[in-house]
């Protein structure tokens, strides 16, 4: 087996042909996939992974350098398909690995067939013209307050992100999934992802995709759904009833139908968008 699906703790399912890979957020693993892949590896060929420093990849494989900008993580992608001869990929990215999938597909855009783009912020600080969520004061506060206490800060910002309060066990999960991830590897990623801006790339993107935007999402709210859908080419755009960060473990069954309507070639899911 090639070094590079050790390092990243690849796994492979399903009965069907084409690729189907699926890439977590941060702090996260690829076993919050675990209530969306059964509905489609019947059909697909589903590869699952977890970046350097998450899950049971392997840690001392982070390079500071490589991974200062998402296109480290990025060439990742790209080398994981490469090992396994991927082609006509559907890649299925959360968080920021939506930004990750959509580098990775401008730098090759033959590899991919669509992009499902779960809850998607090009840039987290809000510009001129431009909401992000939030101000410059908060990412540093946020990026600080992670620096000096990494575990501390999960157990305060993970219930946030995941949102539904009345189901405490999804906040304890993420919670427990961000306080696993290497400690220093986390703070970095943390940066590199908070401080981003890829707005610039979006238009570039030839690839098909779909924007699943959750509503009373506290990291990507829903003007940065509307952002990336106005400026990404050929994406359709589907507002969830699901609300918070993660609906791929509060709401699978909402996120399974948005993405089976996507990919099977119908319009824009509109009972989900109203």
């Amino acid at each position: 087996m090639p070094s590079i699906l050790v390092r990243h703790n690849v796994k492979i399912l399903g009965q069907g042909e084409q690729p189907m890979i699926f890439a977590h957020g941060y702090g996260c693993d690829q076993n919050m996939w675990r209530f969306i892949t059964p509905a489609f590896q019947d059909r697909y060929k589903i590869i699952l992974f977890d970046y350097v420093g998450h899950g049971q990849s392997d840690a001392a494989a982070f390079d500071q350098a490589r991974y200062d900008s998402l296109q480290g993580y990025a060439d990742d992608v790209l080398a994981i398909c490469r090992a396994l001869n991927l082609k006509d990929v559907i890649f299925v990215g959360h968080s920021v690995s939506a930004m990750i999938g959509v580098l990775a597909a401008i730098r090759e855009p033959e590899r991919f067939d669509r992009l499902v783009l779960i809850g998607p912020s090009p840039r987290y600080i809000d510009d001129a013209d431009f909401v992000g969520g939030f101000t410059q004061e908060d990412i540093e506060g946020l990026l600080d307050s992670l620096d000096s206490n990494h575990l501390g800060w999960s157990s305060a910002m993970a219930p946030v992100i995941m949102g539904n309060p009345e189901r405490p066990e999804l906040g304890e999960e993420l919670t427990n999934s961000f306080c696993r991830t290497n400690p220093d590897i986390a703070k970095h990623f943390a940066r590199v992802t908070f401080l981003s801006d890829n707005r610039a790339d979006l238009p570039k993107v030839t690839t098909k995709a779909l924007i699943l935007q959750c509503s009373q999402d506290v990291i990507a709210p829903e003007a940065v759904g509307h952002y990336v859908h106005q400026n990404l080419p050929d994406s359709e755009f589907v507002l969830m009833q699901a609300t918070g960060h993660c609906p791929n473990l509060s709401a699978p069954e909402e996120t399974i139908a948005a993405m089976e309507a996507f990919l099977h070639g119908s319009a824009s899911n509109k009972t989900a968008a109203e």
